[in-house]
């Protein structure tokens, strides 16, 4: 069955070792080094470098609808056999949204509302990325469905860092 994973930066290798996954999306501030792990192919590695914002702020890189177009392109290359993991710095927000992102995109057959109740159950803390979410729904045509789910989750509990998660893709 597939699944989703997310961590943050600092459990990222122990990630990898526990879970295996065969493609990792690195959603880190431009600039930011993130060394590929030496198990993970180079064209399994998407590097997108985006600030956690949500509105325009001097030196940061808000998200665009290019950004989000490449996400879903490459997690709708990923053939399902092996995890995918999503990380970015705290493992709270940006990682979160590309999950949840992830999910709606690849499993029409659930609403919205089951997945970010599925989300918020795996991890407490995610606060998913609202700029992610409300571009990936106007790409995907949810007609602001995405956008509203993750609204009425709330704001994850507060926390420093998240906790490592996983999220399966199909009921089940």
């Amino acid at each position: 069955m597939p699944t989703l994973h997310v961590c943050p930066l600092s459990r990222l290798h122990d990630t990898i070792s526990a879970i295996n996954p065969s493609h990792v999306v690195s959603l880190m501030g431009v600039g930011t080094t993130v060394e590929r792990p030496v198990s993970i192919a180079p064209d399994r590695h998407l590097f997108i470098g985006v600030s956690d914002i949500v509105e325009p702020l001097e030196g940061h890189v808000l998200a665009e609808p290019e950004h989000m177009e490449k996400l879903l392109a490459f997690i709708r290359a990923w053939d399902r056999t092996s995890p995918l993991l999503f990380h970015c710095w705290a493992g709270i927000s940006r990682s979160t949204a590309a999950a949840y992102i992830t999910a709606c995109a690849l499993a029409p057959e659930r609403d919205e509302p089951e997945l970010a109740l599925a989300l918020r159950q795996a991890a407490p803390a995610a606060t998913p990325n609202a700029r992610f979410v409300a571009l990936a729904d106007d790409l995907l045509g949810r007609q602001g469905r995405m956008v509203e789910a993750i609204r009425a989750i709330g704001r994850g509990t507060e926390a420093m860092e998240g906790t490592p998660f996983m999220l399966q893709l199909n009921r089940g």
